[in-house]
């Protein structure tokens, strides 16, 4: 029963951690047509459609981010060592900080 509850917890995890590497890329690879499409048929306003795009990218990047903290804080529950928990509250402050910091550059962009 532990084995099977551990199992789920992992394929949790996993589920999390690829959904996050999905919303990354979903989102690069919007930018990037985005990008391409301003650039060879909008030359004219380029230039100001790039804090648009910045915007949009750092919009996935944040939600990404935060599927990511999502899978190792559950990963810590199979393992709850006090090396495995410190990794984590590591994990959190950088990543948290990362959040933070896009959020902020994405609510000065959209003011």
């Amino acid at each position: 029963m532990e084995a099977n509850i551990h199992r789920f917890i992992d394929l949790l995890a996993f589920g999390l951690n690829i959904a996050g590497a999905l919303i990354t890329v979903w989102g690069a690879v919007i930018a990037l047509y985005i990008f391409i499409r301003k650039e060879f048929w909008k030359r004219k306003v380029a230039v100001q459609m790039n804090d648009s795009l910045r915007v949009k990218l750092g919009s996935y990047l944040v939600l990404s981010l935060e599927f990511f903290i999502a899978a190792d804080i559950i990963k810590t529950i199979l393992t709850p060592t006090w090396e495995s928990i410190g990794m984590l509250g590591a994990i959190v402050i950088i990543r948290t900080v990362l959040s933070y910091f896009l959020t902020k550059d994405l609510k000065d962009y959209s003011s």
